[in-house]
């Protein structure tokens, strides 16, 4: 069992629960969000179940949701998806050295559980692999913890919003809120000129694309971002995780 109770009882399985919970009613409302708004695009509640289970992707579902109410062809959908969580190639990379002692099943387990949040604190937390198996034992048991709480923020939240979809009326405009909420938690993140940057990038790229269809505004300015950082980052020799001083 992953949970099990080895990981459970180390303290670093406490402190990633202690660290992420802060962040929880963010992802929490965001969650909340994304299952109203499955529904409200004429998805069944089996479908948007399935969805949030099998997906667990919260932007990439967003993205997808419009696209398969238009009707979009699979291969835009599919292709969108893709683009939207580009970033998570570039967490599985630095992510590879911290996790390859692990048998297969269990680093694709890590892989489905991996969120922007976790990912960021895990780092942070854990700027260097481990060189011991107590220090194997140590991180995966905080990264776990991590894991316990945005999976259960977003899970439970999520599968709230399916059930509750149809009794919330649109005019309490519950989209705009779901909005702020990832707004607050992007802003969190902010804390190196290079990710700051790459936020303003995607926002204008975003707006000036605005026209083209099928959302693709939105892909059109994470490429651009992540193209245009990590241009900056080799040429200047800028460090991404360096935190700005205070």
């Amino acid at each position: 069992m992953f949970l099990s109770q080895s990981i459970r009882s180390r303290p670093e399985f406490r402190i990633g629960i202690r660290d992420m919970s802060p962040v929880a009613l963010g992802i929490g409302a965001w969650g909340l969000m994304t299952g109203v708004a499955m529904v409200k695009s004429n998805m069944s509640v089996l479908e948007a179940v399935a969805m949030t289970l099998l997906v667990y992707a919260g932007s990439s579902q967003l993205a997808a949701i419009p696209l398969l109410f238009a009707g979009a062809p699979a291969w835009v959908i599919l292709a969108t998806g893709f683009c939207v969580n580009l970033r998570f190639v570039v967490f599985s990379l630095h992510l590879r050295p911290y996790l390859m002692h692990m048998p297969r099943w269990r680093r694709m387990l890590h892989g489905y559980l991996t969120a922007d949040l976790s990912y960021a604190f895990f780092t942070k937390k854990y700027p260097q692999p481990p060189l011991t198996i107590a220090e194997q034992e140590a991180q995966e048991a905080y990264l776990t913890g991590n894991y316990f709480v945005t999976w259960c923020a977003w899970m439970g939240m999520s599968l709230l919003g399916v059930a509750l979809a149809n009794f919330i009326p649109q005019t309490w405009g519950l989209g705009f809120a779901g909005v702020l909420s990832l707004v607050a938690i992007v802003c969190s993140m902010a804390t190196t000129r290079l990710r700051v940057l790459a936020a303003l990038i995607a926002g204008a790229t975003a707006v000036a694309a605005y026209a083209l269809p099928l959302k693709l505004n939105i892909v059109a300015a994470i490429g651009v971002a992540v193209l245009l950082c990590f241009w900056l980052e080799k040429q200047f020799g800028l460090d991404p995780t360096a935190e700005d001083d205070k």
